[in-house]
């Protein structure tokens, strides 16, 4: 059944120009299981999306040596305690969270996934981390594809409410353009949308064939989404343009027990309690940018709004 509106949502993305670590609560598949592999996907507006998404590891996990940076990974069968009948049981998870390129040294993510400027050094961002060919496993990238931490330039964390973390990197990202979102309030119940990050650390994920099902809650949407723990911090886009609409941050249970192994958790597509994603117009912290005097520390203005100031790059 979801398999059909992604379609359209690809068919949206095609024809239409868009606009110029500690997990939380688990996630849950909603309908049909709509994660597709980046091998698997041909639209080339939905791999430029995923092309600026990130996955962010412990920075013990990855090691560079010379041109390469070695990824620490896992089974995810093993590690997760699967059947195996269930998705992507033969890869390998490696990401704690997820983010996204939002202006050339700026990365979004979720506030849960960086708690303070101390776990925000101690994390590397990494592109590419993805199957690009069936049955390769990503366990290396260039070492160009990976970025550390220079500032956690803003943070928040409400149980009930928004979830969002900015991230300055150590340095100018090349080869990835940095994604167009929307800050306005304007997200609608039954908006078409699109998730990319990394379920339960998986490389990335490709997920359609959702909708906005509460848009009403304050800081935050509710809406349908195949997103799982890992997940946190994925931009989620508007499928028919193709602009980030918020960040992931909440969800159902991920799992559950059948015949002593483990299954993804699946609820209608109306069912559960839905997945919780922080809308962008929430954004707002002090901020202090860099060079600054101390006494220059604007509070309480939007983040997005002080970063075009500081980088006149900000989208």
């Amino acid at each position: 059944m979801k398999r059909t509106i992604l379609t359209a949502a690809l068919a949206f993305l095609a024809a239409a120009p868009a606009f110029a670590a500690e997990t939380a609560e688990g996630k849950v598949i909603y309908g049909a299981d709509d994660r597709l592999d980046i091998y698997q996907v041909s639209d080339a507006r939905l791999l430029k999306l995923a092309d600026s998404t990130v996955g962010l590891f412990q920075g013990y996990d990855v090691t560079v040596e010379g041109s390469k940076a070695k990824l620490a990974t896992e089974s995810y069968a093993q590690g997760y305690d699967l059947c195996k009948e269930e998705p992507f049981y033969d890869q390998v998870t490696g990401a704690f969270c997820s983010g996204s390129l939002v202006a050339p040294d700026i990365i979004m993510t979720a506030g849960h996934c960086v708690k303070t400027e101390d776990a925000c050094r101690g994390t590397k961002f990494v592109f590419g981390f993805a199957v690009k060919a069936k049955g390769v496993m990503p366990l290396e990238v260039p070492a160009s594809e990976v970025y550390g931490c220079a500032q956690l330039i803003g943070r928040e964390q409400v149980g009930t409410g928004a979830d969002w973390a900015l991230i300055r990197l150590d340095r100018k990202v090349t080869g990835h353009a940095p994604l167009k979102y929307n800050t306005a309030d304007t997200v609608k119940n039954g908006d078409p949308l699109i998730v990319i990050g990394h379920p339960a650390g998986l490389p990335t994920k490709i997920a359609g064939g959702a909708t906005v099902r509460d848009a009403s809650p304050k800081g935050y949407y509710v809406a349908n989404l195949d997103t799982y723990g890992g997940n946190s911090g994925s931009a989620v886009f508007n499928a028919r343009t193709g602009v980030i609409e918020g960040i992931l941050v909440r969800g159902e249970q991920d799992y559950v027990y059948k015949d002593g192994c483990a299954v993804s958790n699946v609820c209608a597509s109306d069912g559960c309690r839905g997945e919780d994603v922080t809308k962008l117009s929430a954004i707002t912290s002090p901020f202090k940018a860099p060079g600054a005097e101390s006494a220059r520390i604007a509070r309480a203005a939007p983040v997005f709004e002080l970063l075009k100031t500081a980088a006149p790059a900000f989208n």
